[in-house]
């Protein structure tokens, strides 16, 4: 059996998340202080104790979900799962950050301020309600290619994540991508529906977002991770330092490739992914891609048990 270990990105966020492994595992606990401390903030707090409309901004969810993730990570290492248990690391959009922090290219501290960073940026490159995003159910990639050329008309409109076969969301300005659902559902798409999103992602858009990326990524130590990072945009493996950083800058605007990235990781012989953080959405994904790959979920302290027990 060949592990990938997967990382989930923004929409898995849940008031409440990690507070269990951090009281079950001190060194997950150490995630949380070393985040709040990165902020300058009680950002633990607002996990645990605030209000989801609070913790889903942008700014707050990308560090908060890394946490998490971070917090699983390090119980799983006290129960003596380490990071090369796994032959591949990925995540969804900011959870590439989590990957690489988990894999040690990263440190928490710098990955935490970078999706700060990040965040904000993101946040601001579109004023609120000039952008949108939907999800195109039923139709596959070069489909809703198709669907966001015709939908454009001199504005931007893309794919932009191409999540599983029956699901590839499109981003863009918010007038194009309602043609977009339009267009999708006169094309026989089952279901065209609106994000709730505070921007456009993964998108030409966000091309303010990628230059302030560009700059603070340029200030941050990156080492090579002890296992292959499979990249957003190239749905396939890379080490050298030099190249991830360039790729999380080619990231903001660039489509987030990940049907291709688990087959990527399935052709090099991975048969189970766990997802490490909030939430089973990427597991719902995987199984869509395909089948014969299984999952399972490592975000809760009876997750992390389940797994050292079996």
């Amino acid at each position: 059996m060949t592990i990938a270990f997967v990382f989930p990105g923004q929409g898995a966020q849940t008031i409440g998340m990690g507070k269990a492994l951090a009281e079950a595992y001190p060194a997950a606990k150490a995630v949380f202080d070393e985040v709040d401390a990165a902020l300058g903030e009680a950002l633990s707090q607002l996990i645990w104790e605030g209000d989801i409309e609070t913790l889903t901004l942008t700014q707050n969810a990308q560090p908060a979900l890394m946490a998490t993730s971070l917090a699983a990570m390090r119980a799983l290492e006290a129960e003596g799962v380490s990071i090369d248990k796994a032959a591949f690391v990925a995540g969804h959009s900011l959870g590439e950050y989590s990957a690489l922090a988990a894999a040690g290219a990263i440190s928490v501290a710098d990955t935490a301020r970078l999706l700060r960073t990040r965040g904000q940026a993101m946040q601001s490159a579109v004023p609120v309600g000039e952008g949108a995003m939907a999800a195109i159910l039923g139709l596959d990639l070069e489909a809703v290619r198709a669907v966001a050329e015709e939908a454009a008309q001199g504005e931007v409109c893309q794919a932009a994540n191409d999540n599983d076969p029956t699901q590839v969301v499109v981003s863009g300005a918010k007038a194009a991508v309602e043609r977009a659902a339009e267009i999708a559902k006169e094309k026989g798409a089952k279901r065209a529906v609106m994000l709730p999103v505070s921007a456009p992602f993964h998108c030409a858009l966000m091309q303010p977002a990628a230059d302030v990326m560009a700059e603070a990524l340029a200030d941050v130590a990156i080492t090579s991770p002890a296992v292959p990072l499979i990249a957003n945009v190239r749905a396939d493996a890379v080490t050298d330092p030099d190249e991830i950083r360039k790729l999380l800058v080619e990231q903001v605007t660039g489509s987030v490739r990940w049907r291709e990235s688990v087959q990527s990781m399935a052709a090099k012989g991975v048969t189970e992914f766990w997802e490490i953080g909030a939430g089973k959405a990427l597991s719902g994904m995987i199984r869509k891609i395909d089948r014969n790959l299984t999952s399972r979920q490592v975000g809760t302290a009876e997750d992390v048990a389940a797994i050292t027990a079996g």
